[in-house]
């Protein structure tokens, strides 16, 4: 008897650490009056994930993506340092202007902590918002850029030059993700050559990590 369980040991370790699952972190964002009004960000620690933007009155319509490993790494780290977000105090308790009230949540078998806050001070919460924020931010380029090849092909020069400017501000913390939508638009021969030419230069600035 001692002997079979003990072969079945292994077994049954191997099944538990399947059915735990990886940890996942979620970011919300709810800022009424304001465009977009609701944001939601889920990544788990194998860097799958699912986001959700739009204005409250529109339907949840999560869509999968995909965060780097470097990335995703670091975002379970900043979540490492902050305790998963278990009995923190993250608020900055005086009178600031409303910016929109946003969650972080932290879940893993069966267990999930989360903290609310306004605008906090704390240095290591404000690099985590910002990756999240930059997050958001990306997909929302994501999709005007394929609004655009699909609609709107003349509208794919300003679209291409908002890009440009947060490239030139440092906001996106994963432009990689964005290469194949470039690669797209560099080699469609039904865009204007300016379009094409300034999504090959993005294209290449990307992959210099300049």
């Amino acid at each position: 008897m001692m002997a079979r369980a003990a072969r079945l040991l292994p077994l049954v370790l191997a099944l538990s650490a399947l059915a735990a699952g990886p940890a996942t972190l979620t970011f919300r964002k709810v800022f009424r009056s304001s465009s977009p009004e609701f944001v939601e960000i889920r990544v788990d620690e194998t860097g799958h994930g699912t986001y959700d933007i739009r204005q409250l009155d529109e339907s949840p319509d999560p869509q999968p993506f995909e965060v780097s490993p470097a990335l995703t790494q670091k975002i379970f780290a900043l979540a490492d340092r902050l305790h998963h977000f278990e009995g923190l105090q993250l608020d900055v308790h005086r009178r600031i202007a409303n910016l929109g009230q946003k969650t972080f949540r932290w879940e893993k078998d069966g267990q999930a902590y989360q903290v609310q806050f306004n605008y906090t001070l704390n240095p290591t919460a404000i690099q985590l918002l910002q990756i999240f924020e930059g997050l958001s931010l990306q997909q929302q380029h994501r999709e005007r850029l394929q609004r655009a090849m699909r609609y709107d092909p003349l509208g794919l020069n300003d679209a291409l030059l908002n890009l440009e400017r947060d490239l030139d501000d440092h906001a996106l913390p994963d432009p990689q993700s964005l290469l194949p939508v470039l690669d797209q638009i560099a080699a469609g021969s039904r865009y204007l050559d300016i379009v094409r030419q300034r999504a090959r230069l993005l294209a290449a600035r990307i992959r210099a990590g300049r």
